[in-house]
């Protein structure tokens, strides 16, 4: 079952079993009831021997489309996975010999590794305000995360992908730390890629992106599998290539039992107005950025210096979840969070 009403972010704390001082939408979303309910009755089928298949396939297809919704395409143009990286590998496999690509310092792995490990690519990493002048007419590729994982920085997106327009060169967009908390519709990228186990509260194992054109044209579906053609249920068997003509040339075979529970999770966080999960999240956010005596920001993320985990074992301390990444604590606001959220870390961090 998947809403098609638009939910007021503040009226959803209660679709969410858990909630209370729980600050790390960006390490592991939470489940909504709707994806519990669909998670249960999948279990349920299977153990009584009546999982359908053709019912799997359904799903998927369902999930195709809320993500097309999510990241503002036709659902010709989203593929399926179950992971980032091996969907970025796709774009760093079609990179030529010796050509440049751009990264942000300390981007996430999942991104940045799968040009590194090539060993024949100039690889540069730039810090995220410089990225769009960083871009030339030697970049072959520009690859970046929207919302940085170590600090919630936000990218300027549409400066990056006007600099890269103007030379040609590719973009690779990394939506797993916004999705879900900020609209992703308007980004520009020939590969937009996202994770939905942590701010789209799936179950971990559903991973989506979007091809443009030129992507579905130069990147090459290294991981073809009997999933890859238009109808997967005729294409089992060789010797024939199967290949669909859309993005879903570049699926993999998918994990159903997370899909199941994907395809409720991405259902709800499309039917929302994503405006408004913003403006909850980020003013949640800078009202405990106030507390700490930091500058507001545009993000749902809020990270600052504990090199020494101090703040960090203090929030757990406190029945908080939090998470520490890079020497810095890190907490998030998402939609089960409210003002007693804030005060709860605040004060427990002494302000």
């Amino acid at each position: 079952m998947s809403p098609t009403l638009h939910h007021r972010p503040a009226l959803l704390g209660d679709r969410f079993a858990a909630g209370r001082g729980y600050l790390a939408a960006c390490t592991l979303g939470l489940p909504a009831d709707v994806t519990v309910a669909a998670v249960r009755r999948d279990l349920e089928r299977w153990a009584a021997g009546t999982a359908d298949a053709l019912e799997y396939t359904a799903a998927i297809e369902r999930s195709r489309t809320h993500a097309a919704t999510l990241l503002g395409v036709d659902p010709g143009r989203i593929a399926t996975g179950s992971q980032v990286s091996p969907l970025v590998a796709l774009a760093a496999a079609a990179a030529p010999a010796g050509a440049e690509i751009i990264c942000i310092e300390g981007d996430f792995s999942s991104l940045v590794a799968p040009f590194l490990v090539r060993g024949d690519l100039r690889v540069r990493h730039v810090p995220i305000a410089a990225l769009a002048d960083a871009i030339g007419p030697s970049t072959w590729l520009v690859a970046y995360s929207l919302v940085q994982s170590a600090t919630g920085m936000v990218a300027d997106a549409a400066s990056v992908a006007e600099a890269a327009r103007a030379v040609g060169a590719r973009v690779v967009v990394d939506t797993t730390q916004a999705t879900g908390w900020m609209p992703t519709t308007d980004v520009d990228g020939d590969l937009v890629v996202c994770h939905a186990y942590k701010w789209l509260c799936a179950p971990r194992g559903a991973a989506f992106a979007a091809f443009s054109d030129r992507a579905v044209a130069e990147f090459v579906p290294l991981a073809a599998g009997w999933w890859s053609g238009a109808d997967p249920w005729a294409s089992c068997y060789g010797p024939e290539l199967h290949l669909a003509d859309d993005a879903s040339r570049f699926d993999v075979s998918p994990a159903w039992h997370a899909w199941m529970g994907a395809e409720a999770a991405l259902g709800l966080a499309a039917s929302l107005d994503a405006e408004e999960v913003r403006e909850h999240a980020v003013g949640l956010a800078n009202a405990f950025r106030a507390r700490l005596d930091l500058e507001a920001s545009n993000s749902a993320i809020v990270a600052w210096p504990d090199a020494d985990g101090t703040h960090l074992r203090s929030l757990t301390a406190a029945g908080i979840t939090a998470s520490g990444r890079a020497g810095r604590a890190r907490v998030a606001f998402h939609l089960w969070n409210d003002e007693e959220d804030v005060d709860l870390a605040a004060r427990t961090l002494g302000r």
